[in-house]
C-alpha cells in the first residue's frame, strides 16, 4: 500500500477543523475547508 501524502490545502483543512473543534469557533468554516480539500482530492483522484 501507497503512503498517503496530503496536499497543503488538506492539512490546512484539518488543522482549521482540530481548532474549530477545540474551541468551538470557526465550525462552519472549517467545515467548508474539509469538503473544497475533499472535492479537489476526488478530482486529483479521478482524472
Amino acid at each position: 500500500m501507497a503512503a498517503k501524502n496530503p496536499s497543503e490545502r488538506k492539512i490546512k483543512a484539518s488543522k482549521a477543523q482540530s481548532q474549530a473543534d477545540r474551541t468551538g469557533v470557526g465550525i462552519e468554516r472549517a467545515r467548508d475547508m474539509q469538503s473544497e480539500a475533499d472535492l479537489l482530492d476526488a478530482k486529483k483522484h479521478n482524472q
